[in-house]
C-alpha cells in the first residue's frame, strides 16, 4: 500500500467513525479513489442532526449494524445537493436535490453516493413518529419530491432547526412534533392506498414507453418505477404475470398491429428488430407460438 493510499484509507475510516458516532452504526466502502467525506453534527435541545458531504461511497446498515446501535428511531433525510440512491424496505429510490424521505433505523439500508452529495439526516424518535401518524403504518423510502409544498415546508423546518443556536427541550420537542405532522401525508400508509396497483400500472406504462429498446429488462423497470427487483416480481406475480414473458408478448402484440396496418410496408425481417427483438429467428418462432402462424403468413391473412 502506498503512503497516499494509506492516508486515503485512514481518512475514510475516520469519517466512517464520525458517521457511526453521529448517526448510529453503519458500514461502508469506497467506490472510487476519489472518495470525499465530511460530517458536521448539530445538537439543539432534543433535535439531533448531521450534515454529511460525501462522494464515491456506499453506506449500509445490515442486521449486525442494527444490533450494535439503537434502532428506536427514524431518519428524516433531506438531499441538500447532488444525488443518492437508497435501497430500503423493498424500495429503491433516487433522491435529487431538495427531495426528502424517511428511513427506519430498525431495518436494513443501502445507500450509494457516486457523485458529490450533501445530505441532512435528522433523527426522529420512533414514539414521536408513530404518535404523529396516529397509529397507522409508517411508509419509508418514499421519495417526497422537492417541488411539492410538503417538501418545501419540511425542508425549511429542518434547515432552520440546524441554524438555531439554542432551543429549550420543550421547544425542540414541539419542532419535531410539527415536522412529523407536516410529513404525515407522505409517510402514513393510509395516505397511499393501492400503492402496489399504482406501481403495477406505472411499470406497464414504462414497458410500453420503452418497448422498442433492446435493453428493456426487469432491472430497468424496477429502477424506473423506484422499487426493488423483489417487489417488482411480487407485484407482477399478484397479477399472475411473468415480467420477461409480458415484455415479449407485448412486443409481439405491437408487431402484429404493425402487420395488420396496410400503411406499414416494413420488411418482416426487420420488424422484430424494430420492436426490440435481437434475434430474427427467435422473433419468428415466438410470433408463431403466440399467433399460430409466421409473421409473413399473418400479414397475408390480414392484407384484405
Amino acid at each position: 500500500m502506498t503512503p497516499a493510499n494509506r492516508i486515503s484509507d485512514d481518512h475514510f475510516q475516520a469519517w466512517l467513525s464520525q458517521v457511526n458516532e453521529a448517526c448510529g452504526h453503519f458500514n461502508g466502502r469506497k467506490l472510487d479513489p476519489g472518495f470525499i467525506g465530511q460530517l458536521e453534527k448539530c445538537q439543539v435541545g432534543q433535535i439531533s442532526m448531521s450534515i454529511v458531504d460525501m462522494t464515491q461511497v456506499n453506506l449500509f446498515r445490515g442486521q449486525r449494524e442494527i444490533r450494535a446501535s439503537s434502532a428506536d428511531h427514524y431518519y428524516a433525510v433531506l438531499q441538500m445537493a447532488g444525488t443518492s440512491r437508497i435501497e430500503h424496505q423493498d424500495a429503491c429510490i433516487e433522491l435529487q436535490a431538495g427531495d426528502l424521505t424517511l428511513i427506519d433505523a430498525s431495518t436494513p439500508l443501502d445507500m450509494h453516493f457516486h457523485q458529490r452529495s450533501r445530505q441532512l439526516s435528522l433523527i426522529l424518535p420512533r414514539s414521536q413518529v408513530q404518535s404523529g401518524t396516529r397509529g397507522v403504518g409508517v411508509a419509508c423510502a418514499r421519495r417526497i419530491e422537492a417541488t411539492t409544498p410538503l417538501a418545501s415546508i419540511a425542508r425549511l423546518m429542518m434547515l432552520e432547526a440546524g441554524r438555531t443556536q439554542h432551543m429549550a427541550n420543550h421547544e425542540s420537542q414541539a419542532v419535531l412534533d410539527a415536522l412529523v405532522t407536516v410529513l404525515r401525508p407522505a409517510i402514513a400508509q393510509d395516505a397511499i392506498p393501492g400503492s402496489h396497483e399504482r406501481m403495477f400500472r406505472k411499470a406497464l406504462a414504462l414497458i410500453d414507453q420503452n418497448i422498442t429498446c433492446e435493453g428493456l429488462c426487469p432491472e430497468f423497470i424496477a429502477r424506473g418505477v423506484g422499487i426493488s427487483m423483489r417487489s417488482l416480481y411480487r407485484i407482477f406475480a399478484k397479477h399472475e404475470l411473468v415480467i420477461a414473458q409480458y415484455i415479449r408478448n407485448r412486443r409481439l402484440d405491437f408487431c402484429a398491429e404493425s402487420l395488420r396496418n396496410p400503411a406499414m410496408d416494413q420488411k418482416v425481417s426487420s420488424l422484430g428488430y424494430a420492436w426490440g427483438f435481437s434475434d430474427s429467428s427467435y422473433f419468428s418462432t415466438a410470433f408463431k407460438g403466440r399467433f399460430g402462424m409466421t409473421p409473413g403468413e399473418y400479414r397475408k391473412r390480414h392484407a384484405n
